[in-house]
């Protein structure tokens, strides 16, 4: 199959490069001191049409699924926005990869007219409520519990680290939940059944606690939640019953690829901050680009980028052809998703530190952008699946029974 860029998706590119540079470039750094979520500039990305590329024209989406490659260009949005704000790179990547997606895959009807309108347009933000205290990259160990009374699920417990979960235009957020226990009809074990639950953002018992202060992605918006004895509609449980967790971990797949596109982003905005920097600084007489130990090291940057993009891109189309039914299984697909994340994460934390040494000294003040880059970078390889997660994913598609 094919995964070259349509002239279309070339000039979707250019579009959102320029309100990139435009809305988003010049106040990036100021966002960052302050830890301020410009929710002005997240509702322009909505009117530009930026979270609807993969929903329905029913919800006010544009309706790219599949052979539209709206997959591909949710991706490349994403690595623009990135490019300049990682911040916000994200937030886009959460408003539709965690936010809109699950109620779009697995909603009634009833939830999508309900929600999705106001997500769509990017007036409204969702977030994404599986992480816990004790519960991470063992999302089975979820701990909060929701019980069923008088036509209601009432949940209590905790999440952390939910991006998009209690900005001033937060409408809901989707958490998973104990709702009973299950049994092996094969062993007789006894595990515990996990649902999804829609919880709007104003139900009673329902808390946004104090936002992160966070390494980096500082213009995101990402807090810890409560539940106590919150109190929501029975009809909000989202898909089936005791399928909360298998639903979560089809959405993460998607979200890899997603996240990959967000560290190509990164990565190019560190080719670019590199290569004008050592065509400016002057040493011993010339450019420091003219310096062998540091001009190779750029030249290694270029091929991170170039690998990192392939992967992901290749990633996107696959998705794009899944959807179309064209012949990608959702097995190659993962295995897609897990090696564009694991590539492009990993290669985005080392190109921040190639960035910061060619700036040298001033690579480590925070008014030059690779600091910014440099911080940014880490949580890559953590968010949506650590690089562990990763490699175990891949090992396991290879055949390999690890743990």
């Amino acid at each position: 199959m094919s995964f070259e860029l349509s002239a279309e998706h070339e000039q979707f590119r250019r579009t959102v490069r320029d309100f990139a540079e435009k809305e988003i470039a010049p106040h990036a750094a100021q966002w960052d001191r302050e830890h301020h979520f410009p929710v002005d500039v997240v509702q322009k990305m909505g009117q530009l049409g930026l979270m609807g590329l993969t929903a329905p024209e029913e919800y006010g989406g544009a309706g790219m699924v599949g052979e539209d490659g709206g997959f591909t260009s949710l991706c490349l949005a994403i690595e623009e926005i990135g490019r300049v704000d990682q911040g916000m790179g994200i937030t886009l990547e959460a408003a539709v990869g965690l936010g809109i997606n699950p109620i779009l895959a697995f909603g009634s009807d009833e939830q999508k007219q309900a929600w999705l309108p106001d997500l769509v347009s990017g007036q409204r933000l969702a977030g994404f409520g599986l992480t816990e205290p004790g519960a991470g990259s063992d999302a089975g160990a979820t701990r909060t519990k929701a019980v069923l009374e008088d036509g209601e699920w009432v949940v209590n417990g905790a999440k952390q680290f939910i991006t998009n979960a209690g900005s001033e235009i937060t409408s809901c957020v989707t958490v998973t939940a104990r709702t009973g226990v299950t049994t092996s009809s094969s062993t007789g074990e006894e595990k515990p059944e996990i649902s999804a639950i829609i919880v709007p953002a104003d139900a009673p018992g329902f808390a946004a606690e104090k936002a992160y202060d966070k390494l980096g992605w500082r213009s995101s918006d990402t807090h810890p939640l409560t539940f106590e004895n919150c109190r929501v509609p029975a009809g909000n449980l989202l898909g089936e019953r005791g399928r909360g967790y298998a639903q979560f971990l089809a959405i993460l797949d998607d979200g890899r690829v997603a996240i990959a596109a967000l560290a190509v982003g990164c990565i190019q905005a560190c080719l670019d901050l590199s290569l004008q920097y050592a065509g400016e600084r002057q040493s011993f007489g010339v450019p420091i680009g003219r310096k062998q130990g540091l001009a190779f090291q750029i030249a290694d940057l270029r091929v991170m980028l170039d690998a990192a993009r392939l992967l992901t891109y290749r990633a996107a189309a696959m998705k794009d052809a899944m959807d179309a039914g064209r012949g990608v299984t959702t097995k190659d697909f993962k295995q897609a998703a897990s090696v564009a994340k694991l590539y492009a994460t990993e290669s985005a934390v080392t190109a921040t530190r190639i960035a910061t040494q060619v700036f040298g000294g001033y690579g480590f003040m925070e008014e030059y952008p690779v600091a910014r880059f440099y911080r940014d970078a880490k949580v890559l390889e953590i968010g949506e699946g650590t690089s562990e997660v990763q490699r175990m994913l891949i090992a396991r598609g290879l055949g390999l029974p690890v743990e």
